[in-house]
């Protein structure tokens, strides 16, 4: 069974394996082989300590789906729109699952609680930035994101295209 819950600070170590992990699984055909080598358990362990730590003041959520054992299997987090693109207020930040545990509704759950506690904050939109080449955008047409526009990103010493999807109104994905 797998249990979604709010994430506090001694779940670090656990969202950073699955960062690293999902990352090196989902993006091998997208990302240079170097730049998913070198990503770093303790650096993105630091990474989420200061996320969780200061979640609260920046209006932000992080959520984790543990399995029977209590390991983290993925997770979520969502919080105020980074750069200003109205009329989104919100912006899902992350969204990673182990391989294992994929496409077993997990991803589902981890979004209606993310969108539940914006709704519950006052927020009632969102979008995302997603790698056009990930396979994982059917998930957000399947919310019913609808693609608002496209960006080149680098990384690792490549450009890649992003695409955004939005919602104006995140009501229709807890319906």
């Amino acid at each position: 069974m797998i249990t979604i819950r709010p994430a506090r600070i001694e779940d670090a170590p656990g969202i950073a394996r699955v960062h690293v992990d999902s990352w090196r699984t989902t993006y091998a055909s997208i990302v240079p082989a170097d730049f998913l080598a070198n990503l770093s358990y303790s650096q993105r362990t630091t990474l989420w300590e200061d996320e969780l730590r200061n979640a609260a003041s920046r209006q932000q959520f992080v959520f984790v789906a543990e399995n029977d054992a209590r390991e983290i299997v993925a997770f979520a987090s969502a919080g105020p729109d980074r750069e200003s693109n109205p009329p989104y207020q919100t912006e899902l930040y992350t969204i990673y699952s182990l391989q294992a545990y994929q496409g077993q509704g997990i991803g589902r759950r981890l979004v209606h609680a993310l969108v539940e506690q914006l709704l519950s904050a006052g927020f009632t939109s969102m979008l995302l930035w997603v790698f056009a080449a990930n396979p994982a955008r059917r998930f957000y047409e399947a919310l019913g994101g609808k693609l608002i526009k496209s960006a080149p990103f680098e990384i690792g010493g490549v450009t890649v295209e992003e695409v955004a999807y939005g919602w104006e109104d995140i009501r229709v994905i807890v319906k």
